[in-house]
């Protein structure tokens, strides 16, 4: 079984935005575990930040049960901070443990961790720089030492934090995409909808692909006929057809093979007060290119807790291509940004309660990191 381990063989490291995405953490982590014979031990334990022991035999390790999720904290505008959509990454994190027959972590459990861990080290993120935020990444892996080809009987769940920018840039830069014509992301009736290690491994060599093609992200079509656009990397797409507040704005829908977005859902909802005209539709590349080439979709956007909204500018098929809106931000993807943004650092009302405030924590400088 897992264990905390402490002494030499612990490293603490600094929060700070100015390495990679999730290269350094804050001090802290909760911790969880859960058995057959007890079920959820306790409540969520704040420790010091630190390395992990467990058995080689860890069915996890072998066998892939492992899901996560993603969230933020932000610092809003009187000095606290708030959580965006906590109850909504909980619910979605049981899903994830459900289809890969993993123990459900009650929700209760999981805002009480987030809480603690924000409470601890919300206090690195600055005041004075808006493009900052507090990542949190809540895991759940099978720790028991077992190779039999069953559901493991141990569990642990763990939260750690980072302080991070943009994913892509602090400013909203077009991002130029490869569609994947030779691998799918997933398939009917797999892990698509589940936020599950292996969905992200599988990615990374068509990842690698674009990256060699000079793109920024992949484009996943869908696994039976290889035709109808779905996802961009891990983000969830959107489509603008016309201009201004008349413009029609479609997402492709949920087929169980694509992940459905806690920001895409925010961003339905924000869109559909605004008085725009949104729908769920399947769009496919010869359309994408045949309507962005004629004007008619003007704008394409991926969303996703770490790129928030993000313009696409470009996109390559192979040695073909084109570019959408000149291949600049649009005014619906900068709206649409500029109004999650102002959600998630209170400049906005919140209507629909997606903020969980938290206490102001004092503004404290990171620790030294011993890495």
């Amino acid at each position: 079984m897992a264990r905390i381990t402490s002494g030499a063989g612990t490293t603490t490291t600094a929060a700070t935005a100015n390495t990679g995405f999730g290269e350094r953490f804050t001090d802290h982590m909760v911790t969880l575990r859960w058995s057959a014979e007890g079920g959820w031990s306790g409540r969520p334990e704040l420790l010091p930040y630190g390395d992990l022991a467990f058995s080689p035999a860890m069915a996890g390790l072998h066998y892939g049960q492992v899901v996560f999720e993603g969230l933020k904290s932000h610092r809003l505008a009187d000095g606290g901070l708030g959580t965006f959509r906590p109850d909504a990454h909980a619910r979605r994190f049981q899903l994830s443990a459900r289809r890969l027959a993993m123990p459900e972590l009650p929700e209760e459990l999981f805002l009480e961790a987030v809480d603690a861990l924000v409470a601890a080290d919300g206090g690195v993120l600055p005041a004075d720089d808006p493009h900052l935020s507090l990542y949190l990444r809540p895991v759940l892996f099978a720790t028991e030492p077992c190779l039999a080809l069953r559901p493991a009987r141990e569990y642990m769940f763990l939260l750690i934090a980072f302080v991070t920018g943009g994913f892509f840039s602090d400013q909203p830069d077009p991002v130029s995409v490869l569609i994947s014509r030779d691998f799918s992301r997933a398939a009917p009736g797999g892990t698509g909808e589940a936020k599950c290690a292996g969905n992200y491994a599988g990615a990374f060599l068509a990842q690698q692909a674009a990256a060699d093609a000079g793109c920024r992200q992949v484009v996943w079509l869908d696994p039976v006929e290889r035709r109808w656009v779905e996802e961009m990397g891990g983000m969830n797409l959107f489509f603008v057809r016309g201009s201004g507040p008349s413009a029609d704005v479609v997402s492709p829908p949920l087929t169980g093979t694509l992940l459905p977005g806690v920001t895409r859902d925010s961003l339905l909802t924000l869109l559909a007060g605004s008085g725009h005209t949104v729908r769920e539709e399947r769009i496919s590349v010869e359309q994408w290119r045949a309507e962005s080439e004629a004007g008619v979709i003007t704008e394409t956007f991926a969303c996703g807790t770490a790129a928030l909204v993000t313009p696409v500018g470009e996109v390559r098929d192979g040695g073909e291509g084109w570019l959408i809106g000149g291949a600049k931000p649009g005014p619906v993807t900068l709206a649409l940004r500029e109004a999650l943004t102002d959600l998630h650092h209170g400049h906005a009302a919140d209507p629909h309660g997606w903020m969980r405030l938290h206490t102001r924590p004092a503004h404290r400088s990171p620790t030294p990191s011993t890495t």
